[in-house]
């Protein structure tokens, strides 16, 4: 049998090794649960990005309509339709 000096040590030993390990888990718990909310922050701002790029998308392709474009060089460039005089028809010659 032990003696109630190596029985008192090996007592205390365990006690602080599960007094450490019980801390061990609750941070490691702690970490996880910031993680997750970092995580879901991070998933929110990911869908908001995500619709914005789709905003941008459909106002690029707004912009770029083939009738705005015309408009604006109509208006700001003051160009127009050629005359047929100033079409020239270029052909490849015959081989």
């Amino acid at each position: 049998m032990k003696s109630p000096t190596s029985q008192f040590w090996f007592a205390l030993l365990l006690s602080v090794v599960v007094t450490v390990s019980g801390i061990w888990v609750v941070t490691a718990k702690h970490q996880a649960r910031q993680l997750f909310i970092e995580l879901e922050a991070l998933n929110r701002e990911s869908d908001r990005l995500q619709v914005d790029w789709g905003r941008l998308q459909i106002e690029q392709s707004t912009w770029a309509t083939h009738s705005r474009i015309e408009f604006l060089a109509r208006q700001h460039l003051n160009l127009g339709l050629p005359s047929n005089e100033q079409v020239l028809v270029v052909m490849e010659p015959a081989q």
